[in-house]
């Protein structure tokens, strides 16, 4: 089962190598959802090159998924990420939200009297 987490980098762990030849990179993302959340998750093997170019504060888009185990009587939970991607949409949504915004006409209302109220027409129905 996979997930998908969107956020920004807030830490950039070092990548670790190990004798047999195995090598991972951690890193933590703070999501954004209304109480953001810093969650730490791990590029494995060849994912770690999907993490180079990054940095700190980056806004990015993460796929992963759940891993579980048991070892001496304790469990452990690992969240794997297979994807991670710049999230561009962040840039792009805010610019895009200002696109959006309607503009205000500056040409001033012509003047009416309130208190003047034309009669109804015959065919005002609206079928």
């Amino acid at each position: 089962m996979a997930f998908e987490l969107k956020g920004k980098i807030k830490v950039l762990f070092e990548q670790q190598d190990f004798p047999s030849g195995f090598y991972k990179r951690d890193f933590v993302i703070t999501t954004n959802e209304q109480y953001p959340q810093d969650i730490k998750l791990s590029a494995l093997k060849e994912r770690v090159e999907q993490l180079n170019g990054m940095s700190e504060g980056d806004p990015i888009s993460v796929k992963f998924d759940l891993r579980g185990r048991e070892y001496n009587g304790n469990y452990y939970v690992d969240l794997n990420a297979w994807r991670i991607e710049s999230d561009g949409q962040g840039a792009q949504g805010a610019s895009s939200e200002q696109a959006t915004v309607p503009q205000v006409d500056p040409t001033p209302l012509p003047d009416v009297d309130p208190m003047i109220v034309e009669p109804a027409s015959d065919d005002d129905l609206p079928f």
